[in-house]
C-alpha cells in the first residue's frame, strides 16, 4: 500500500512539474504507437472492406488465418523482425534496428490482424445492408470499398481504439527490437519494465498511472474528434 500511495504522488508530481524524462518518453511512445496505428489503419481497414465486399477462392481461409493472428505472440514479432533488420539479415544494411522506426515496423505487424478482424466484423453487417443498393447502382469495387470505409467510419473507431490499446501497452517486441535505450527507443512500457527491474516500484507505478492516463486521454480524444457521442450513437 505504501508502494502505491508513493506511487501515486510520483506520478502527480512528475506531471503537475512537467519532468522532462516522462515528457520525453511520453511524446516518444505516442510518436511511435500512433505512427504504427496510422500505418496499422491504411493497410488494414481497405483489406478489411475488401475482404467484405469480395468474393474469392481463399477467403475464408484468408478470414480464418487473420483471426488466428490476432493472438500471434508479441515477442514472437519482436524475433522476426529483429532477424530482418540485424546486421546479418536481408535488410540489416538499413540500420533500423535500435530505432524508433523498428518499433512502429513492429507494432504495425502485431496491430494490423487486429484491426482488419474486427473492422471485418462491422464492415460485414454493413455491406449486407448495403449490397442490394450498391450492386444496382452498378458501383465499381473500389467504390464500394469507398463506400463502406465511410459510412462505416463511427464503427471503425473501435477496431482503431483496439489497436492502440494493444499497441501503447506492447513492450516484448518493443524491447527486443529497440533495446530500451535511453533518450533513443526507450517508452513508458518499456520504462516501466526497467524500474520494476530496479526495484523502484514506486517511480514504475507512476509512469503505469501516466500509461493509463494517457490511453484514455487519446481514446476521449478520438471519440470527439469522431464525434460518437452524437446523434444518439455514443
Amino acid at each position: 500500500m505504501t508502494d502505491l500511495l508513493d506511487g501515486m504522488v510520483r506520478a502527480f508530481w512528475l506531471v503537475v512539474t512537467l519532468d522532462r524524462d516522462l515528457v520525453e518518453i511520453t511524446l516518444r511512445s505516442l510518436r511511435v504507437t500512433l505512427t504504427a496505428l496510422a500505418i496499422a489503419s491504411a493497410i488494414a481497414l481497405p483489406f478489411a472492406a475488401l475482404l467484405s465486399v469480395r468474393r474469392f477462392r481463399m477467403r475464408r481461409v484468408t478470414i480464418a488465418v487473420l483471426n488466428a493472428l490476432m493472438g500471434l505472440p508479441p515477442v514472437v514479432v519482436g524475433l522476426i523482425v529483429y532477424v530482418f533488420l540485424s546486421r546479418s539479415g536481408p535488410l540489416g544494411v538499413l540500420g533500423l534496428l535500435f530505432t524508433p522506426t523498428a518499433m512502429i515496423i513492429a507494432q504495425v505487424i502485431i496491430i494490423v490482424p487486429l484491426i482488419a478482424s474486427i473492422a471485418h466484423q462491422s464492415l460485414r453487417e454493413l455491406w449486407s445492408d448495403y449490397h442490394d443498393l450498391l450492386i444496382s447502382m452498378n458501383a465499381s469495387q473500389v467504390q464500394r470499398i469507398k463506400a463502406l470505409l465511410w459510412d462505416g467510419r463511427r464503427a471503425l473507431l473501435t477496431a482503431a481504439l483496439a489497436g492502440f490499446g494493444r499497441a501503447i501497452g506492447e513492450v516484448g517486441a518493443i524491447m527486443v527490437v529497440g533495446g530500451n535505450i535511453d533518450h533513443a527507443t526507450r517508452v513508458l512500457t518499456t520504462a516501466i519494465a526497467l524500474e520494476t527491474g530496479k526495484g523502484d516500484f514506486a517511480m514504475a507505478l507512476g509512469l503505469g498511472f501516466v500509461l493509463i492516463a494517457m490511453a484514455i486521454a487519446v481514446n476521449l480524444a478520438i471519440h470527439w474528434l469522431g464525434h460518437t457521442e452524437t446523434e444518439g450513437r455514443w
